[in-house]
C-alpha cells in the first residue's frame, strides 16, 4: 500500500513528538519537546498509511534563508522500515524545498549516510552548512553532514 504524506498540523504535535521518542532514546535524534512540534509544525511531513491515522514517519524541512534549507527530525517508526515512507517523505520535502525556490538542502545523520547517498546527497564541505544550524549539532554524536543541491 502507497503511503500517504501530507503536512503536519498543530493537533499532529503529540504524536509527532510520540514517534520521535524511540529516536531520541537512541540517541538518533536531538531530544526536543512537545512544544518544538506545536510551534514548528507546518515544518513537518507525516507519512501514513492510507485507511490509517497514526503516525508512521516524519520529516522536517526548516527554511534557513538565503536559498538554504535543512531537513531534521527524519524517522520512520520500527517495523514500518524498509517499505518506502522515508523515500516517500524525502521526495515530498525535495519537491516542497524545489517548490519553496530551495538552491540547497542540507542535513545531519549520525545513523550512516548511505540512504541520503542514494538520493543525491553528498558530503558537505567545511563552512558550507548554515552556521547557526552546524553550530547546533552535537559533536560528541558524530554526525556527518550531508548537503544536495536542486
Amino acid at each position: 500500500m502507497l503511503p500517504l504524506v501530507r503536512r503536519a498540523r498543530l493537533r499532529d504535535a503529540p504524536a509527532l513528538h510520540a514517534l520521535s521518542l524511540a529516536f531520541i532514546r537512541s540517541g538518533a535524534l536531538r531530544p526536543r519537546s512537545v512544544d518544538h512540534y506545536l510551534a514548528h509544525a507546518g515544518e513537518f511531513l507525516l507519512a501514513t498509511r492510507r485507511g490509517r491515522t497514526s503516525a508512521l514517519g516524519c520529516l522536517a524541512l526548516g527554511d534557513e534563508g538565503d536559498g538554504v534549507a535543512v531537513l531534521y527530525n527524519f524517522c520512520v517508526a520500527q517495523g514500518n522500515q524498509g517499505q518506502g515512507l522515508g523515500a516517500a517523505l524525502l521526495r515530498a520535502a525535495l519537491a516542497d524545498a524545489r517548490y519553496r525556490r530551495v538552491r540547497e538542502v542540507f542535513t545531519a545523520t549520525t545513523g550512516g549516510a548511505s540512504f541520503f547517498r542514494r538520493h543525491g546527497f553528498v558530503s558537505a564541505g567545511p563552512g558550507r552548512a548554515p552556521a547557526a544550524w552546524a553550530a547546533a549539532l552535537d559533536p560528541a554524536r558524530g554526525s556527518e553532514v550531508l548537503s544536495r543541491r536542486l
